[in-house]
């Protein structure tokens, strides 16, 4: 299957305002050009979101790809730098 005719990988990010490291996230994701659904957890909806997702969570931002926790920031990063967010963001 060509790359421009994959349907694109669920992500989604829970951030909050003024996160710095939200921002950061985002940056890695919008320069691989991936889309993501951004989840505002200083509203009602995406904080209960977010607690029902991952309860242990203490943190922002929380990065989940297909549906797999990856962790916040700089677990993203990593996995940026090492190569693997280009693997488990590919949808076959």
């Amino acid at each position: 299957m060509n790359e421009s005719a994959r349907p694109p990988v669920d992500i989604d990010i829970f951030t909050g305002p003024g996160c710095g490291y939200c921002h950061r996230a985002k940056a890695v994701l919008d320069r691989r050009g991936l889309a993501y659904r951004e989840i505002d957890i200083s509203a009602a909806a995406g904080r209960q979101e977010m607690e029902q997702r991952l309860p242990s969570a203490r943190s922002i931002p929380q990065i989940f790809i297909a549906g797999r926790h990856v962790g916040g920031c700089e677990d993203l990063e990593r996995l940026d730098a090492g190569g693997t967010l280009g693997d488990i963001t590919r949808k076959d």
